[in-house]
């Protein structure tokens, strides 16, 4: 199920070939879906020709899928690859069941709301794994706390939802001279425009019902791993612990991937626009987006992204400093708001807006999130494939509806 050696080829190439070769059965050019959850054995205890055996232990519509995602994220190595699993937090979970009660685990203070409430309430106090937050944007400092005690370092880069970027090499450095492994929360930035297994990420997570699907109908995650030895632990617990996707919504992803390289673009370009415009004007406090110069780690952005920053854009709106000034803010601005729907998740082809502090990191603990700076004022933008001058008239009349 690896990927390929694709090197020299163009991400956008990948995404429409790799995985997506013509059935050799039919010669049809889109992957055959194969509904079946088993398949029949010549003899017993014998596995057929096909290498199938039941459908949670592999599937042809999956295993296209894995090798796609293993070609996207430049994953080359043999005995490496892929594996989709039912969410995002499914694959989060298999890496986790890698740990033994005792074993610490260094994480950024700022990620996705999911994978701090998995790690902070329920592997630290049920399973009795250490977990240590930390700001990991002062590099040098940051990468020096790793120790021999940490199993994993675990980041995202842009993290959500304040949009932070991390140097991955650096860590990456740091964690393998301590014996750790390295796992890079990809989904923000996407294949197309980060590659951290290239900047010696040993495992890149992926929340696949974002960018690459693309298209707010399906739940899904993957790992894209890069070490052998992982690649067959983690093989056996997908198969063990059964959190496999349906191998319809396998099909999905295959199709939307096909498209990912042009989407990125339009979100990306858009996204720059929209965040320009917010920075300009007077009723907001802050914008975060990696492709500003403003943004405090722009360098690192420029250094280990690939020509683009994806379609996040977070701004923390000005208010009275009332109680309840800030809710009141963000919510003016999302009623004002006509192309932009008020909804979680992100990385659709249509615009979505948020209030991270009642809504995807609500779990978050409030003086954490107060710490972060993920404040009721704060709205977090997943700007959409629409045309540029529609998303800039949408944006700019919320601004006016804001006190």
């Amino acid at each position: 199920m690896g990927g390929g050696d694709w090197s020299g080829v163009g991400r956008g190439t990948r995404g429409v070939h790799c995985g997506q070769e013509p059935d050799p059965a039919t010669g049809a050019v889109v992957t055959p879906l194969v509904t079946a959850t088993t398949y029949r054995q010549a003899n017993a205890g014998e596995i057929g020709p096909g290498g199938w055996e039941y459908s949670r232990s592999g599937n042809p519509t999956r295993a296209a899928l894995e090798t796609a995602l293993a070609g996207l994220e430049g994953i080359t190595k043999p005995g490496c690859g892929a594996l989709a699993f039912a969410s995002g937090l499914a694959a989060t979970t298999c890496v986790i069941q890698t740990l033994s009660r005792g074993d610490r685990v260094l994480c950024a203070d700022d990620v996705y709301g999911g994978t701090n409430r998995l790690l902070n309430r329920i592997c630290n106090p049920l399973q009795g794994i250490e977990v240590d937050i930390m700001d990991l944007t002062d590099t040098a400092s940051a990468c020096a706390s790793v120790t021999e005690a940490h199993k994993i370092v675990w980041i995202e880069s842009p993290t959500n939802p304040t949009l932070k970027c991390v140097d991955i090499k650096a860590f990456a450095e740091a964690a393998h001279a301590k014996g750790a492994i390295l796992v890079v929360d990809n989904t923000f930035a996407t294949p197309y425009f980060q590659a951290p297994a290239e900047l010696g990420a040993d495992i890149v997570l992926h929340s696949i019902s974002k960018y690459i699907n693309g298209h707010s109908d399906v739940i899904m995650g993957c790992l894209c791993v890069n070490r052998p030895d992982l690649f067959e632990r983690l093989q056996f617990l997908q198969n063990a612990v059964g959190g496999v996707p349906s191998p319809f919504d396998c099909f999905m992803v295959l199709r939307g991937i096909r498209t990912l390289h042009l989407r990125m673009e339009r979100h990306a370009t858009n996204a720059m626009a929209v965040a320009k415009l917010l920075e300009a004007s007077p009723k907001v406090e802050r914008v975060a987006y990696p492709g500003l110069p403003s943004h405090p780690q722009h360098e690192i952005a420029k250094k280990q992204m690939n020509g683009g920053y994806s379609g996040m854009v977070t701004v923390w709106l000005k208010h009275d400093g009332s109680d309840g000034a800030g809710l009141r803010a963000s919510n003016a601005f999302l009623n004002g708001l006509k192309l932009f729907c008020l909804a979680e998740s992100l990385g659709g082809v249509e615009g979505l807006a948020e209030v991270p502090s009642v809504m995807t990191h609500g779990s978050v603990p409030p003086d954490q999130r107060k710490e972060l700076g993920i404040f009721d004022e704060m709205v977090r933008l997943s700007v959409g494939t629409e045309d540029e001058a529609d998303l800039l008239v949408d944006v700019a009349k919320a601004l006016d509806a804001v006190p």
